[in-house]
C-alpha cells in the first residue's frame, strides 16, 4: 500500500439541505475545495446539481414522544457528485469521517492491497472517531439532563406563583362580598 503508483479513485456524493438555494451551492463548493486540499486528496471532477426544493412533509417524535408535522416545503436539497484520488486509504477514510457522504465507491483499483499497518491505521482512526463521538454523545446527555432539571425547577416555581396568586385573587373576591 505504500506504493506510490497504488492511488484508490473514488466517487462520493454529498448531500446538503437547508435554505436559501444558493448558499447550498455555495456551501457544497466550499466543501469540494475544502476536500481538495486535505493531505493525500486529489478532487478530478465535480458536478453541483441544482438544488430543488423539497416538497414532502416530515413527522417528528420530541422527547415526550408526541409527534408534530414539520413543514420541508421551506427547504431545499442539492448534492455533488465527486471523483477523487486517495494517495491511500487512510486518506479515504479520513475523508469518509470529515465529510460524511451520503455514498461513497471506490472505482479503482479493484483489489487493494494492505498490511497491517495500514489496517491499524484504519481501525484507530476508527476508533479515534468513535471515541470522540461517544465524548459527544455523553456531553449532550448530561446538557439535557441540566437543562431538563432547570426546566423542571422553573415550572415548580411557576405553580407555587400560580397557587400564591390564585389565593390572592380568592382573598379579594371574599373581601368584596
Amino acid at each position: 500500500m505504500r506504493d506510490e503508483k497504488q492511488k484508490i479513485r473514488a466517487l462520493l456524493i454529498l448531500e446538503v439541505l437547508g435554505k436559501p438555494p444558493k448558499y447550498l451551492t455555495d456551501t457544497l463548493q466550499n466543501l469540494i475545495n475544502q476536500m481538495g486540499g486535505e493531505v493525500g486528496i486529489s478532487v478530478k471532477n465535480s458536478n453541483i446539481r441544482e438544488p430543488k426544493k423539497m416538497e414532502e412533509k416530515a413527522s417528528v417524535a420530541d422527547s415526550t414522544n408526541k409527534e408534530f408535522k414539520i413543514e420541508q416545503n421551506d427547504f431545499y436539497i442539492s448534492f455533488a457528485e465527486i471523483e477523487l484520488e486517495a494517495e491511500n486509504i487512510l486518506n479515504l477514510v479520513a475523508i469518509m469521517f470529515k465529510y460524511m457522504p451520503a455514498h461513497v465507491e471506490i472505482v479503482s483499483p479493484e483489489n487493494i492491497p494492505a498490511t497491517n499497518i495500514d489496517m491499524n491505521e484504519v481501525l484507530n482512526e476508527l476508533i479515534r472517531k468513535l471515541h470522540s463521538y461517544d465524548e459527544v454523545a455523553r456531553v449532550l446527555q448530561v446538557e439535557k439532563a441540566i437543562l431538563e432539571n432547570k426546566l423542571n425547577t422553573i415550572m415548580e416555581e411557576n405553580k407555587e406563583i400560580e397557587k400564591i396568586d390564585s389565593k390572592k385573587t380568592v382573598s379579594k373576591k371574599t373581601k368584596k362580598k
